[in-house]
């Protein structure tokens, strides 16, 4: 089992690109970013509140009657042969609220598996893990909304499996007048239902989320602000193959890696900006701070921590593309279509 999950760390390695959380947790896949939009604008999260659909996987409290008979897809080219992505449908009903239904997949693609000794080749296997989840929300009056997802993850790595139980709580204050919306969001509350092995259940990927947006008045544009893991202050680690932490060669004493105040606060923060010069079409980007820290390579910083996308309708279709760097390796492509079926 050691060697079956060490193998996925290392070909998923990316996954520590959404935190050095990545790894202290059962279903990983539930951090990436499967909207277009969101991942062009830094995270797996967003405050926005104007109808779309495929927000509402991420925040639930944002599901509203706009979004009624909108079917969007939405896949993503990740690294290697791994690809992901959801399917995304919603209703509203007039007396129980709106509702959003999702799939969300992962597919970790071919591996090969080799004898723990002689390093013979005994053949591939693969890896997927979904989540099936319904959404849904309703106002408490003209200005405050709440939401939850429900959701039963399935997980199988080779020859292991898991099932898993979780909900997502969010609220959020929108104000239409002023444009501005603020959301917070418990994701991940729940737990395994079945284990990978007997006994040794795994804690889920828990993750307090606090975010603002802001349309200006007279300029096309809006702004977001996102503050991720609120449940823990410090997501610093230590590096052990950074310079500072090699022994000093007089007194044997190691540096550490310790952080500044600034550099632990800036690790919650994920800024985002959407350029909207007609409604028919919006240029986005997005800075993660944490991303940038953690994957960077000193000798080379390139983009990493930075992501840009485009939005455009055409005909009764609106699509939505994106690319974040979380490494030098290479950046994911996004893709979403959104589209409602009434149209038709």
């Amino acid at each position: 089992m050691k060697k079956i999950l060490y193998t996925f760390a290392i070909v998923f390695f990316s996954f520590s690109a959404l935190a050095q959380l990545g790894g202290t947790s059962a279903y990983n896949f539930l951090r990436l970013s499967n909207s277009a939009r969101i991942a062009a604008m830094g995270n797996n999260f967003s405050p926005i509140k104007d109808g779309d659909i495929t927000l509402s996987v991420a925040n639930p409290s944002i599901i509203d009657e706009r979004m009624d008979n909108d079917l969007a897809i939405s896949f993503v080219d990740y690294y290697s042969d791994i690809s992901y992505g959801f399917v995304s449908y919603s209703r509203t009903y007039e007396e129980l609220g709106s509702f959003a239904a999702s799939v969300q997949y992962i597919d970790y693609g071919q591996t090969m598996e080799t004898s723990a000794f002689e390093g013979d080749t005994l053949g591939y296997f693969s890896g997927q893990e979904s989540a099936i989840t319904l959404g849904w929300a309703r106002p408490l009056d003209s200005l405050f909304y709440i939401g939850a997802n429900f959701k039963m993850i399935t997980s199988v790595l080779h020859t292991y499996s898991s099932y898993g139980l979780a909900v997502d709580l969010a609220a959020s204050y929108h104000n239409p007048e002023k444009e501005l919306t603020a959301s917070l969001i418990f994701r991940n509350i729940g737990r395994q239902i079945k284990s990978y092995e007997p006994g040794q259940n795994e804690p889920l990927p828990f993750d307090i989320q606090l975010g603002l947006s802001k349309k200006l008045q007279h300029v096309p544009f809006r702004y977001s602000i996102i503050l991720t893991n609120l449940q823990k202050f410090d997501l610093t680690y230590t590096n052990p193959n950074a310079t500072d932490n090699l022994p000093d060669p007089f007194t044997g004493e190691t540096q550490g890696d310790d952080k500044g105040i600034g550099d632990k606060l800036m690790r919650h923060v994920v800024i985002g900006g959407e350029f909207m010069p007609t409604n028919n079409f919006s240029l986005r980007f997005g800075y993660n701070y944490r991303v940038r820290q953690e994957m960077k390579v000193d000798s080379k910083l390139g983009t990493v921590g930075l992501s840009w996308g485009l939005g455009f309708r055409v005909s009764k279709f609106h699509f939505s593309y994106s690319r974040a760097a979380y490494h030098l390796v290479g950046s994911p492509n996004y893709i979403t279509i959104t589209t409602n079926l009434s149209e038709f």
